[in-house]
């Protein structure tokens, strides 16, 4: 579900690693990224964390049985599922270190938020992206704030409304990945990137992501909270119902009847 290693460089690789779901996520695997994410944030030999995934997509969001069982959810119980998911995000955003995602195929809803909370992400020109939660009657809530500080309220106002799928060359222009790779030079290139960030002072590379984070405060606590208890309120509201079940049972929503 879950591959992780730290080598000599302390350069920590995380693999998503459900290639038969488009590595999807439910429950289980976010809490064991929780787990791993805080692991390694206490490691002295931590460096740099890098995101991949395994198979043709990077994450196609949540995975199908667990959006089964989110939809038989009362509201309390949405809001504690949705804060284990911030709590997820938060995690990777705030860790210590620096990040990259290194974005091989299709990343949709949820997987375009772990993207977002890297710090850096290189893609290939064949993935593509897509913030589809409207289409189920819901809203990309938890991932929101990551979203908007990567791509900005103006372009998030035309993704997130129309839930419409674009390329890797839309997400370097909207600044979702700062750049893109042929297929063949992916790894390459983020091994370059790699080696030139290890040249750099590990102390100041810290601080320096703790000055943006606090010269770019938006994201806090009341954020969080706002995001969770939205998506809770959404999940269990009868357009959110309908939604989840249209989707879960393969035929249109009522509202495009």
């Amino acid at each position: 579900m879950l591959q992780h290693t730290i080598d000599e460089r302390g350069v920590v690789t995380l693999t998503l690693d459900r290639p038969q779901l488009h590595n999807a996520f439910d429950d289980a695997l976010i809490t064991e990224l929780i787990k791993v994410l805080a692991l390694y944030k206490e490691n002295p030999q931590s460096r740099l964390l890098v995101l991949r995934a395994n198979g043709k997509s990077f994450s196609a969001g949540a995975d199908l049985n667990w959006m089964q069982r989110v939809a038989q959810y009362t509201q309390d119980q949405n809001k504690a599922d949705a804060e284990n998911l911030a709590e997820l995000m938060g995690h990777l955003y705030h860790f210590p270190h620096p990040t990259i995602a290194v974005v091989q195929g299709a990343a949709f809803g949820g997987g375009v938020g772990l993207v977002s909370c890297c710090d850096i992400a290189l893609a290939s020109d064949k993935a593509s992206f897509c913030l589809s939660e409207v289409k189920l009657g819901l809203v990309p809530a938890v991932i929101s704030p990551y979203v908007i500080a990567a791509i900005g309220a103006r372009q998030a106002q035309r993704y997130f409304l129309s839930a419409e799928r674009f390329d890797a060359q839309t997400a370097y222009h909207l600044g979702l990945v700062q750049q893109l790779c042929t297929p063949e030079t992916l790894d390459s290139q983020a091994t370059v990137l790699i080696n030139t960030i290890l040249s750099n002072a590990p102390v100041a590379l810290t601080a320096c992501k703790q000055l943006i984070h606090r010269v770019d405060a938006a994201i806090n606590p009341e954020l969080r909270d706002y995001t969770t208890s939205l998506i809770a309120q959404l999940r269990v509201s009868p357009e959110g119902q309908e939604g989840l079940a249209a989707f879960l049972e393969k035929r249109p929503a009522g509202w495009l009847k």
